[in-house]
């Protein structure tokens, strides 16, 4: 089991408050992300539930069970960090084995652990090597197996494909996306990428400045964000959030439209635009356009489109795909 709920959790150094209340509940075998900008509040989030941090007020309960004053080394969860932090005299069999040679476990048992962790995370013929021996994604793997073999109730993952390039990002997403499928083990992932988070999540919550400010599926908060904050921030270009006319026709203070729900004309449409810079990717064409009196747009289409700076165009939003916000910044429909 590794089911974990907080109850109103909250966080402060001194008068500075860091968490604000937080309620959460986070199902047993889960894949929890855990996103927002830099100082949101969604590691020290996940130290609060590792018990690397005290909570200030409210509870952590794992498995129904109240941990909020337990000792990390008793919440059977186990941790993986953005720093890698392996031992670099100790090959990878020995990295892997530490913790459960400090707990006193069985020589057989613990060689039966490591190579099934390493059989999983395609580390078998690394086992003999030095981390210095490694590359990045392999030390990163290594940093997993010691994980895996604690069998925790819940790994907790912090940033953990930050110090890694593009290209190795996108196989370790891949890679700890199929460890999820194969363990089955509850996981919290913590990221400001919020690409990461709606390729690998179960479940997304989005922090803004120590509060929630949704929680949901990832194609529940991509289609329907239930304020301008989560609008704003999730989707790869962002949403374009549009005040002053066009959004009071439509009764609201915000409308929101996704780069890919707007057609682009060069003969009519509802806003006049230029052509700021266009992108082109083969498979996509960003285009970059300065609205008459609106301001940037970003938009979305698919293949090649022979659009160039400075070209007159015409944006016509899909009325199906709108999205519209009130003075508060809330979701109107």
């Amino acid at each position: 089991m590794g089911s974990i709920q907080l109850k109103d959790v909250r966080k402060a150094f001194g008068a500075v408050s860091i968490i604000n209340g937080v309620n959460l509940n986070i199902e047993n075998g889960e894949f929890a992300v855990f996103v927002g900008p830099s100082g949101c509040g969604k590691s020290t989030l996940l130290r609060l539930i590792a018990g690397l941090e005290d909570v200030t007020s409210g509870q952590v309960l794992i498995d129904a069970k109240d941990m909020t004053n337990v000792g990390p080394a008793q919440r059977g969860l186990a941790m993986v960090f953005q720093s890698y932090a392996l031992y670099p005299h100790m090959s990878v069999r020995g990295n892997i084995a530490f913790a459960l040679k400090m707990a006193g476990q069985k020589a057989d048992v613990i060689e039966q652990k490591v190579r099934k962790a390493a059989t999983t995370l395609n580390l078998t013929d690394y086992l003999d090597r030095k981390p210095r021996q490694l590359s990045g994604g392999q030390r990163q793997r290594v940093a997993i197996g010691r994980a895996i073999v604690r069998e925790p109730k819940a790994f907790l993952f912090d940033e953990p494909l930050s110090n890694l390039d593009a290209a190795l990002r996108v196989q370790m997403r891949v890679e700890i996306g199929e460890l999820h499928e194969a363990l089955k083990t509850t996981m919290i992932y913590v990221t400001h990428d919020q690409v990461e988070a709606m390729t690998m999540a179960d479940k997304i919550v989005v922090l803004d400045r120590g509060s929630v400010a949704q929680v949901g599926s990832p194609l529940d908060l991509y289609n329907r964000p239930n304020g301008l904050f989560v609008a704003g921030f999730i989707g790869s270009p962002t949403m374009n959030l549009i005040k002053g006319t066009p959004a009071a026709k439509r009764g609201a203070e915000t409308i929101g439209i996704r780069p890919e729900h707007a057609d682009i004309s060069t003969t009519a449409g509802e806003w006049p635009a230029k052509v700021r810079l266009a992108e082109h990717l083969g498979s996509d064409t960003f285009v970059h356009a300065e609205a008459d009196g609106m301001g940037p747009l970003t938009l979305r289409l698919e293949g090649e489109a022979p659009l160039t700076p400075g070209q007159s165009i015409f944006v016509t939003p899909r009325e199906a795909h709108l999205h519209r916000f009130d003075k508060d910044g809330r979701r109107m429909n």
